[in-house]
């Protein structure tokens, strides 16, 4: 019996483990190897003790055990790898569908979203998944713009630095600064005054008088280059306070060099009361004409979230006249605070100094402000207006019969 084992264990060895290795069968050959061996020391132990019985069941058991141990290190690995593999066929199929699938998920996220444990939680998280690779990539294509504009705008300054070298144009720049520094000389002994009050710095945060201070600078450079430009005075302006420090922010070495009369007293010490005009929205006094005899007070304010009545209540205070441009009888209004930036109140008091044309003057009031210009008289308008109101909603209805029929014949009533 012995012999016949070594025979067998060499016809294994010689001619069955080389062909498995050589075709990667060797596991698979582990147990036949092992239900030989143990077959046969068995029937060698039958002839041994004949009477002795074997149990099946417990050796089936200890088979099955060996086979599961070795067969659950070769498969533990590729069951993670197949069900990570279905999830991502499953996604490429919702992303076909046309569902909000990210195209791109890492192993965790995959992971995570096959812990989710309804339908509805896994629809949820591919949802957040792929909102984050839309902002990511919104915000990818607005960094990739902002910098072919930086290079776009940095190719213009060189071609604008460029043309700035050329002896003609230096010339003219300097010729043309030159002329208007000489007409804002003048203005200053023979112009007519215009005050820009700077009281309001405490009624303003820090970001309007930034954008109080950059339209100042503006409506100083339109009436310098100007025809006829107006004597700027800045009243009630304080040393080292937040008007002055973005003042020198926004001209530099230039403030000193200004053509304008800077003071820290109030209008009414400088100028007569019966010759200022403040010039307000909120004024029930519409402005008629141009007057070359008043001076003009604009305040320096900037407010975003529209104090009604500041500028009005400070004049009655000081017992100024107050008067608003005629806006309402100029133009049809659609949207809007009827309050102005002070370099369109600029561009509008210039423009009536030189041509006293309202149509002209009024032309620089934004667009998105008014519909068009009034051709017809204002209360023919306004009484159209009311009408075409009442009609579309349905209100006054019965006071508008009452008066159609006290106005025409009993055949004419509106039914």
């Amino acid at each position: 019996m012995q012999s016949a084992n070594m025979l067998l264990r060499r016809i294994v060895r010689s001619s069955v483990l080389p062909f498995a290795t050589q075709h990667g069968m060797k596991k698979d050959l582990f147990p036949l190897r092992r239900t030989l061996s143990l077959s046969l020391c068995l029937k060698q132990d039958k002839s041994c003790e004949p009477l002795e019985k074997l149990d099946l069941d417990e050796w089936k058991k200890v088979m099955k055990s060996g086979l599961q141990e070795e067969v659950s290190e070769m498969v533990s690995e590729p069951k993670e790898l197949s069900s990570l593999a279905a999830a991502r066929e499953t996604l490429e199929m919702w992303r076909l569908a046309g569902r909000a699938v990210p195209e791109n998920m890492s192993e965790e996220q995959l992971k995570t979203f096959m812990e989710c444990p309804s339908k509805s939680a896994k629809k949820k998280y591919l949802k957040y998944l792929h909102l984050k690779e839309l902002y990511k990539k919104n915000d990818k294509r607005k960094m990739d713009e902002k910098r072919e504009r930086r290079l776009e705008a940095q190719d213009q300054d060189s071609r604008t630095d460029e043309t700035k070298k050329s002896p003609f144009v230096c010339l003219w720049s300097r010729t043309m600064d030159k002329a208007y520094n000489w007409r804002a000389a003048q203005s200053m002994i023979f112009g007519q005054p215009l005050v820009f009050d700077m009281s309001y710095e405490k009624d303003m945060s820090v970001r309007e008088v930034s954008n109080t201070v950059r339209q100042i600078v503006m409506s100083e450079s339109s009436n310098r280059r100007s025809v006829d430009p107006f004597h700027i005075h800045f009243c009630n302006f304080k040393d080292d306070s937040l008007y002055h420090r973005e003042f020198i922010k926004n001209y530099r070495e230039a403030w000193d060099k200004l053509l304008i009369t800077v003071t820290g007293q109030c209008y009414t010490e400088i100028f007569p009361k019966d010759k200022l005009i403040y010039l307000t929205a909120d004024s029930p006094k519409v402005m008629k004409a141009f007057d070359h005899d008043k001076i003009y007070i604009v305040g320096s304010m900037v407010d975003k979230s529209i104090k009604r009545g500041v500028s009005l209540a400070r004049a009655k205070r000081l017992g100024l006249e107050t008067a608003a441009l005629p806006l309402d009888k100029y133009l049809l209004w659609s949207t809007g605070a009827k309050n102005l930036t002070l370099d369109q109140m600029m561009h509008i008091l210039l423009t009536l100094k030189d041509t006293a044309d309202w149509k002209k003057a009024l032309e620089f009031v934004p667009k998105r402000k008014y519909c068009d210009f009034v051709n017809k008289p204002v209360k023919e308008l306004k009484k159209t207006l009311d009408l075409i109101s009442t009609l579309k909603l349905g209100k006054g209805r019965e006071k508008e019969e009452k008066q159609f029929a006290k106005s025409y014949p009993k055949r004419y009533k509106l039914k």
